[in-house]
């Protein structure tokens, strides 16, 4: 279901758009956690089959700066200063790719920051070709203090290494707003792993292990069936006699060679073990899983499920502001939670809707809105430009901020007269005449733009005009 009207009703909608636009316009606060999975910049292009439930999905993950927007580059070198020295580094010691990535990725963590409550959190799924170079981002913008865990998944079981270690593992950055984040914490039933050091055996009832039978202290003799059994000297017998026969009966007293009673303890009956950092347990999607749609960056629910169970709690919000297949907002479904999504893909609306109903066997899944509108901030009072004055001041800090360059081509055009202020988002999709709702482009951008996205305008620029991105050498 389509909503035309920007609203901060946010529940159960997907975005239809650049999701930096869309974190603009929602209040700040208001996000319980937040679960991202952008591309990893992996110099890779990724292509659902032809077939699959995904079908029609794509996505580059390979970045140039012809990703770089102007004025968010402009932005963050004379707003956070420190920050832009870092991304630079980044550029010097991998590539001019990673600076194009950390670029993109910056202005979209400061915004995501702003939404999540105090007590909310935020995971960033990458892996190690960006993982190292993230963390000094988030550690700079969500404080080096509120960074939780580096988490490693294991998503895959085999690769062929050349010289080098098999490459098995994402990583999932954990950090909190503060230090009074939401934390359930999670465990996973005990195994031969977690009680190593014990002698296993195995009945019937499944494996256990042995343990003392008595406690420090003295006390009196118990009868085990038709025996009355003396305890060790010095030592009592932890059960009373209505506990020894109960135990009896449940076949959970096992005698030693010497006729000494021994307690029988079954792992399925301890207390689950704390998750630790490494998670080996959670497979990937394979060929045969039963949840595989096709999309080719596809995460298993379980994974989703353990982050949005120890990070949330029933009835909070969820924000995946990359969501791709939908997999965080299929599990926020189903425990109990509300959320919202961002795609530039129409087809990630369409995936949470077939995904839910396949398993709730729903006939049709009603509250959904599948947005191609800007949510509008409620919660303050932003700067406008709406009279010829303040749009004339504000072109001027423009020019400025742009270096005399149109934001789509970036080619000077010898003086601001020769410049057209646009709407970033048309008005035609919940645009305002807000001061960062307007860019500076040339006559022929701005025509070529009209009411699209600023993705869509880049992407004709870029196929039929051809680039010159000296400006960030």
């Amino acid at each position: 279901m389509a909503r035309d009207r920007p609203s901060q009703e946010l529940n159960r909608v997907v975005f239809e758009g650049d999701n930096l636009d869309v974190l603009r316009g929602i209040n700040s606060d208001s996000m319980d956690l937040v679960y991202l999975d952008p591309p990893f910049n992996s110099n890779k292009v990724y292509e659902a089959p032809v077939g699959s439930k995904a079908a029609g999905a794509a996505f580059k993950d390979a970045w140039t700066l012809s990703d770089v927007d102007l004025i968010e580059h402009n932005r963050l070198k004379r707003e956070h200063e420190w920050l832009y020295a870092l991304i630079h580094a980044a550029q010097r010691t991998h590539s001019k790719g990673m600076f194009s990535y950390l670029m993109m990725m910056s202005p979209r963590l400061f915004e995501l920051r702003r939404v999540i409550k105090p007590t909310g959190s935020i995971y960033l799924h990458c892996d190690p070709t960006a993982s190292h170079y993230l963390k000094l981002v988030m550690d700079g913008i969500f404080g080096s203090s509120n960074f939780r865990n580096e988490i490693a998944w294991e998503r895959t079981t085999g690769r062929k290494a050349g010289k080098q270690y098999g490459r098995t593992h994402d990583v999932i950055l954990f950090y909190a707003k503060s230090q009074n984040n939401v934390w359930n914490a999670p465990t996973v039933p005990q195994s031969e792993e977690s009680v190593r050091g014990h002698d296993l055996m195995r009945d019937q009832g499944g494996l256990y292990r042995m343990s003392d039978f008595s406690g420090a202290g003295s006390g009196p003799a118990r009868r085990f069936g038709d025996r009355e059994i003396e305890p060790p000297a010095g030592r009592h017998w932890m059960f009373d006699q209505r506990g020894v026969d109960r135990l009896m009966k449940e076949g959970r007293v096992a005698f030693s060679r010497t006729g000494r009673p021994r307690l029988k303890t079954y792992l399925k009956k301890l207390p689950g073990v704390a998750v630790r950092d490494i998670w080996a347990d959670i497979d990937p999607i394979n060929a045969a899983a039963q949840e595989r749609i096709g999309f080719p960056t596809q995460k298993p629910v379980a994974l989703l499920d353990r982050i949005i169970g120890a990070s949330s709690n029933e009835g909070d919000m969820v924000l995946d502001p990359f969501c791709g297949c939908a997999t965080t907002l299929v599990s926020a479904e189903f425990l109990n939670r509300q959320w919202c999504g961002i795609d530039l893909s129409p087809k990630a609306a369409e995936l949470v809707v077939q995904r839910i109903r396949e398993k709730q066997d729903m006939i049709s899944f009603r509250d959904f809105h599948h947005a191609i509108d800007v949510p509008i901030r409620t919660d303050v009072e932003r700067e406008k430009a709406s009279t010829p004055k303040e749009r004339g001041e504000l072109k001027n800090r423009l020019y400025n901020d742009q270096e005399g360059r149109c934001n789509l081509c970036r080619h000077e055009m010898g003086g601001i007269q020769h410049f057209e202020m646009d709407h970033i988002v048309p008005r035609a999709k919940g645009g305002q005449d807000w001061v960062d709702n307007f860019q500076l482009l040339c006559a022929n951008c701005n025509r070529i733009k009209g009411q699209g996205s600023q993705e869509a305008a880049r992407a004709k620029i870029a196929k039929y005009m051809g680039m010159n991105f000296a400006v960030f050498e």
